[in-house]
């Protein structure tokens, strides 16, 4: 299959998406950017459309996908009794880097979206080209990360070609996106509202417009049922070579690289600016250090490089936990398994 790369310049855009919504509607899969990653997205009503995209991304079945939603209007349509704080929410953060998990309306999803579960994650994107493609098609558009699954999420176009080129007909390129990671998860069916994976959108952003948050519901590992949130249960944002996380302290780092080495080993280091001169065979800065923020837009396309080394092992520089770098070490812990130097 060959892959066409439409580049968006915001001149003719209109029919670019007129293009990928045909594509839609005709049962097919196009790649989009969101302002948090790519999306692969496929009509969520289309049962067989839906199959694909977890063919494409080699994705367990038991894992649900979020459906990207062009207009707040259409919560009502696609959930089932809309409770108060899903309306709150949506008022306040969207569009935006926010799922909410609600009730399913019986009968609308294809059964692969949702899993099996009657619950379902929707969100309104806050990024010109997926509104454009969400309006032109008119659908209800599922769409996890356009990447092979439990590799590192694409930020940039040439990211989605990498894993997808021959495996899907389009990709709309907008250029890099701003956020960098995926949306913040909140399940809004249980008591309180728990985030079930933490993003932009965090509990103390969230707390003042609905109350009582649940922060510390996600979890690494869902157990033997379907997860209820998209990076729950398996391994994600990994590139080929093991990571491991390592505090920001510039002299434990050159340590532990000239210990590596000692042990014949090649070492890739993913870490803020700064820290070049480590001694690592391949660097990867991922923004300032101390500003997470920068942190979370670089970081999959850093992982992502390592995979054009020949490195034996990844060191990954833990950033402070605080707003958005809860989110961006959620990442991080399950790109290295949990793991941190030295062991």
């Amino acid at each position: 299959m060959e892959t066409v790369m439409a580049q968006l310049t915001g001149e003719g855009d209109q029919s670019k998406f007129a293009d990928a919504a045909d594509i839609l509607l005709n049962g097919g899969l196009v790649a989009f950017p969101t302002e948090t990653v790519y999306g692969l997205g496929a009509d969520a009503t289309n049962e067989e459309a839906v199959r694909d995209i977890y063919r494409a991304k080699g994705r367990p079945s038991d894992n649900p996908l979020i459906v990207h939603i062009g207009t707040a209007g259409e919560l009502e349509r696609y959930a089932e009794d809309v409770p108060e704080t899903a309306k709150k929410c949506a008022e306040a953060f969207w569009p935006g880097p926010l799922t909410l998990i609600v009730t399913a309306k019986p009968g609308v999803f294809a059964p692969s979206v949702t899993a099996g579960l009657d619950t379902v994650g929707l969100r309104m994107p806050d990024h010109p080209a997926a509104l454009g493609l969400l309006r032109a098609s008119g659908l209800p558009v599922a769409a996890p990360s356009a990447n092979t699954s439990g590799k590192p999420s694409p930020t940039h176009a040439e990211h989605v070609a990498a894993d997808m080129g021959g495996k899907i007909p389009y990709i709309l390129d907008g250029g890099a996106t701003g956020i960098g990671i995926e949306s913040t998860v909140l399940d809004l069916t249980s008591r309180p509202p728990a985030i079930l994976r933490p993003g932009a959108v965090t509990a103390d952003m969230l707390r003042p417009v609905i109350g009582e948050v649940d922060h510390s519901a996600e979890a690494a590992d869902a157990g033997e049922n379907a997860p209820r949130s998209p990076g729950m249960k398996y391994t994600h944002y990994s590139p080929e070579a093991p990571v491991w996380m390592i505090g920001p302290d510039a002299e434990r780092i050159i340590n532990a690289i000239s210990q590596l080495h000692s042990e014949g080993k090649k070492v890739a280091l993913v870490a803020p600016e700064g820290f070049g001169a480590s001694g690592a065979d391949w660097y990867f800065p991922t923004g300032r250090l101390n500003d997470p923020v920068s942190v979370s837009a670089e970081l999959y396309a850093s992982l992502r490089a390592c995979d054009g080394t020949e490195a034996d092992i990844v060191l990954a520089v833990t950033v402070d936990d605080a707003g958005i770098g809860g989110a961006v070490m959620n990442r991080l812990n399950k790109a290295a398994g949990g793991r941190r130097y030295p062991g």
